[in-house]
C-alpha cells in the first residue's frame, strides 16, 4: 500500500494530529530526567508507550536525536521501531536536502527497507532545487514511503527565499508546491509527497488546489495555531491536513497516562 493510502487509513481511524517527539533540553529537565543520552531514551520510549496506536502519525525530530551522537541516534532507531511495532507512522523529521549521490544516500538511510533509521516518511529540503530530491522521491515511491517537502515555513527568515520571485512569475514556495503535485499526479487516496506548511502564517500565499497530497501544519498549539485559524488557513475541511503539535502534549509527562491524555484532547481539539 502506498504511503498517501496509508496516511488516509490512519488518519480515518485515528484523527489527523501529528505529534512530536522533541526531546529538548529543556523538556528533559521538566520531566526530571538527565540531560544526556539515557535521559532522552528514557523520555522518547514514554513517548512510544503513550502514543503508540493513539494518534495517526508520531514526528520524532531527527536533531535532538543525534545531539547525543551515536547513542542518541540508537535510541532514535528503537524509537521508529517501537512506533512501527505498535502501527504508527513515523514520519522521521530531519529536513535533509542534498544533490545527487549524497542525496540517494541519505534515500537509503531514511526510505528504505532495512534501514533502522527508514520511518515511513521523511521531511526534506528542496531548496537545492526541487529536481534534486528525485533520489528521495523515488525510493520513497519503491518503498511505500513518502517525503513532506519544506516550501512555507512560518519562520521569518524562511519569506526571504520562499516568497523570492522567479522569471515565471511564481514564488519559489509556489514552485515547490507545484512540483510537488507534478509527483502527485493521479494518485489515490493521497500522494506520497507532502508538503511542510507553517499553521502560524498570517496567511496561505500558495495555491494548494492541485497538491493532491498531505500537509504537515507545525506550529499548532504551544506556538499559537488554534484549530480555527487551521480552517482559516487551508479551508474548513482540511482535507489531507496534519496539525502538528509536540510541546502542548509532551508537558504533560512524565506519567504515561497524562500524556495519552493529553494527546487524545488535542487529537479531539482538532476533529
Amino acid at each position: 500500500m502506498s504511503f498517501g493510502a496509508r496516511l488516509a487509513k490512519a488518519v480515518a481511524e485515528r484523527g489527523a494530529l501529528c505529534v512530536g517527539i522533541d526531546p529538548h533540553p529543556g523538556l528533559l529537565r521538566d520531566w526530571g530526567l538527565p540531560e544526556d543520552a539515557s535521559g532522552v531514551e528514557r523520555f522518547a520510549m514514554t513517548c512510544v508507550e503513550a502514543l503508540g496506536g493513539q494518534v495517526a502519525i508520531v514526528k520524532p525530530q531527527s536533531a535532538f536525536f543525534e545531539a547525543h551522537g551515536s547513542k542518541g541516534v540508537a535510541v532514535l532507531e528503537r524509537v521508529i521501531a517501537g512506533l512501527r511495532e505498535a502501527d504508527t507512522l513515523v514520519l522521521v523529521d530531519a529536513k535533509r536536502g542534498d544533490i545527487g549521490s549524497t542525496m540517494a544516500a541519505y534515500a537509503a538511510a531514511y526510505l528504505t527497507n532495512g534501514s533502522p533509521l527508514a520511518g515511513d516518511a521523511v521531511t526534506v529540503s528542496p531548496f537545492l532545487g526541487f529536481g534534486s530530491l528525485d533520489p528521495a522521491v523515488e525510493a520513497a515511491r519503491a518503498s511505500g514511503r513518502g517525503v513532506f517537502v519544506l516550501a512555507r515555513t512560518s519562520n521569518p527568515e524562511g519569506a526571504t527565499v520562499q516568497r523570492a520571485v522567479l522569471p515565471d512569475g511564481r514564488t519559489v514556495a509556489q514552485s515547490v508546491v507545484d512540483g510537488a503535485a507534478a509527483a502527485n499526479a493521479g494518485a489515490e487516496p493521497l500522494g506520497d509527497v507532502g508538503l511542510v506548511i507553517g499553521a502560524t502564517l498570517a496567511a496561505l500565499d500558495v495555491d494548494l488546489s492541485g497538491l493532491n497530497g498531505p500537509v504537515l501544519a507545525p506550529g499548532f498549539g504551544a506556538q499559537g495555531a488554534t484549530a480555527a485559524d487551521l480552517r482559516g488557513l487551508f479551508g474548513p475541511e482540511l482535507r489531507g491536513v496534519l496539525p502538528a503539535s509536540s510541546r502542548d502534549v509532551l508537558r504533560h509527562g512524565p506519567d504515561v497516562g497524562s500524556l495519552r491524555a493529553a494527546a487524545l484532547r488535542v487529537r479531539d481539539e482538532v476533529a
